[in-house]
This record gives C-alpha cells, structure tokens and sequence, in this order.
C-alpha cells in the first residue's frame, strides 16, 4: 500500500487547510486511517482516526471542534479538515493505514498502523 498525503501549505493563524491522503494498491478489505503530526524537537502525536466503516471518528483533545476527519471509501482517500489554525499546529502531518477485519475500530497509536505516507508541512503563522 502506497499513501500519498497532499494539501499542506503556509496559512495565517485562524485560517483553514485541508489534507488528503490517498492510498493505492493492495487497499482491498476494511481500513482505518488516521492522522498524525510531529513538530520540531517533539514526537509523533495522535491528531485523529476514523473506522473501517468511517461511521466513528475520534480526535486528540487539542484539535477536538476544529479538526474533521472524514473520508471517501470509493476513493480510498481520507481528509483532514483544519479550521481555526493555531501555530502550535504547525507540524509535519502524516496519514497512516490500517487494514482492519473489524469495521468499526479506530485507532490512536502510531504502532496500530501498518502504512504510511510521507508527510505533507502545514505552518500556521501568528
């Protein structure tokens, strides 16, 4: 599975971006996905995941009413919607990839994925 992550760029603090991670290849199957983000100097962190069935969806508390993960099955794409930025979202956000015999389970760890994308920069400016 091959994940290309798109959508990153340069916005003003309060600003809006979207993010889209397509996958190919071996993509048959139930998936989960999810979205992760690394600033400089600090780990990897969980921002947000959806289901198999993308009928459940689950953020970290600090994008949590600005941040919407959803996606498009027919795709095989999923997209982070960011409004209200802040600069402290300014990071290297990654997609990631889950094949799942269970549809409705998302997940929040870094290690419960199997593929990953190569990372697309979203700076937000104050």
């Amino acid at each position: 599975v091959q994940l290309q992550a798109s959508g990153g760029g340069l916005v003003q603090a309060g600003g809006s971006l979207r993010l889209s991670c397509a996958a190919s290849g071996r993509t048959f199957g139930y998936y989960a996905m999810g979205w992760f983000r690394q600033a400089p100097g600090k780990e990897r962190e969980f921002v947000a995941a959806i289901s198999g069935n993308g009928g459940s969806t689950y953020y970290a508390d600090s994008v949590k009413g600005r941040f919407t993960i959803s996606r498009d099955s027919a795709k095989i794409t999923a997209y982070l919607r960011m409004n209200s930025l802040k600069p402290e979202d300014t990071a290297v956000y990654y997609c990631a990839f889950r094949p799942t015999g269970n549809s409705g389970s998302y997940y929040a760890r870094s290690d419960d994925y199997d593929y990953w994308g190569q990372g697309t920069q979203v700076t937000v400016s104050s």
